[in-house]
């Protein structure tokens, strides 16, 4: 079969136009912050499907897009996620985690108790797929699915964000729970928990500051 290729819709800007768009979309991200105290405020779902389809924009090895997005706002459902959750996090600060980890998450204040996910109005769960199901049920192997998977969870927030809604990365694990509460397919794997909403009344975080330039930059001129 040969490959059938479509002119690239670019649009060109000035350069001035190109370094005050760059600039203040750095602004704007530098802005995002993972929260953990959110509103009950109701979120439209035309909104939560429009970031989950911009999160499908992005690229994926041999474009097999190896991810399912599951946007979860019924309460008897968040209350099992909630449930489930504890109970691996109450194992995870009572004996899983290291004493250096513990130490890291003090900044943060955090502990086994998870009640975010029952508060936001939607958990988005991704999922990735190991390898895809054709219709006479063969097996289709992916490629690069960390990777893919990883690229469209960093849009995903960043949409999130420049939708004017507050997020959270909750990892919990193990996640294999989240397959089980949502039913979903042998080829899928929980790979993030992502709690979504408006930010409750008078939210905080902790005061902290990204690395300068210096530590993330090396240029080679």
């Amino acid at each position: 079969m040969s490959p059938s290729f479509i002119p690239y819709p670019y649009k060109a800007y000035s350069p001035e136009e190109m370094l005050d768009r760059s600039a203040t979309f750095f602004s704007e991200t530098n802005q995002r912050r993972s929260l953990r105290e959110f509103s009950e405020r109701d979120v439209p779902e035309e909104l939560i499907r429009n970031v989950i389809m911009t999160a499908s924009t992005a690229p994926s090895g041999a474009h097999k897009q190896p991810w399912t997005f599951c946007a979860v706002s019924d309460p008897v459902i968040k209350s099992a996620i909630r449930g489930a959750a504890e109970k691996e996090e109450f194992e995870n600060y009572n004996g899983r985690m290291s004493d250096e980890w513990l130490e890291d998450l003090l900044p943060f204040a955090t502990d086994w108790k998870k009640p975010f996910l029952e508060i936001a109005p939607w958990l988005i769960i991704v999922f990735k797929k190991a390898y895809d199901i054709n219709l006479h049920g063969q097996k289709k192997k992916n490629y690069y699915v960390n990777e893919s998977v990883g690229l469209a969870c960093g849009v995903l927030l960043t949409a999130i964000h420049h939708a004017g809604l507050v997020s959270l990365t909750h990892t919990p694990s193990p996640m294999n729970f989240l397959q089980d509460i949502l039913n979903r397919p042998e080829n899928e794997r929980a790979f993030l928990l992502i709690p979504v909403g408006f930010p409750a009344e008078g939210a905080t975080v902790p005061d902290l500051s990204r690395k300068p330039e210096t530590e993330i930059i090396q240029w080679y001129r």
